[in-house]
């Protein structure tokens, strides 16, 4: 019996060591403001890659956000509801964006490109109903769900926003 203990043991100290991080899950709500500071912690955590999916996007906290990123050295690339985004806030948002060094298409191809996501260092998503724009943090009631350490869901968004920026087309300064 002390034979078979001692090379149980044995065996089991011979296994390499598994670390498994438990997955991580934050909300946030508007206008009560945790949404919006989510949104931008999310894009302030990111170290390698910030993928996002925009039906509107014209907060300017949020395109600084992204420019403070592309200068930490952090590949950012967005992709934009085209009608939405026709009107002067959201034109000046994405100039504004691109002239910090984010590369932006935008994506006409469905009736509403209504994806609301932020896809950082291929670990974390950011999704939910939250708007980048100024009425999504002030006025509309929204939210944000953050997943980290979820890899399956993670490659499932990377997927789902490789296609909508590969239909997009480059956006071009009039």
């Amino acid at each position: 019996m002390k034979i078979l203990r001692k090379t149980l043991l044995a065996s089991l100290l011979a296994l390499p060591l598994v670390s498994f991080a438990a997955p991580e899950v934050e909300v946030g709500f508007s206008p009560e403001g945790s949404a919006h500071q989510l949104v931008l912690k999310t894009i302030e955590g990111a170290r390698h890659s910030i993928r996002m999916m925009a039906y509107a996007f014209s907060a300017p906290d949020i395109v600084q956000a992204l420019g403070d990123a592309t200068r930490r050295g952090v590949e950012v690339r967005v992709v934009v509801d085209k009608k939405r985004n026709a009107d002067k806030a959201g034109q000046r948002a994405i100039r504004d964006a691109t002239a910090q060094g984010v590369a932006l298409r935008t994506n006409d191809r469905y009736t509403l490109h209504h994806d609301k996501v932020i896809i950082v260092d291929d670990d974390t998503v950011e999704t939910g109903s939250f708007n980048f724009a100024p009425s999504a943090e002030r006025s509309n009631s929204e939210n944000v769900v953050v997943l980290r350490g979820l890899p399956e869901i993670t490659r499932q968004y990377v997927a789902h926003w490789q296609s909508r920026w590969d239909a997009g087309e480059p956006w071009a300064s009039r």
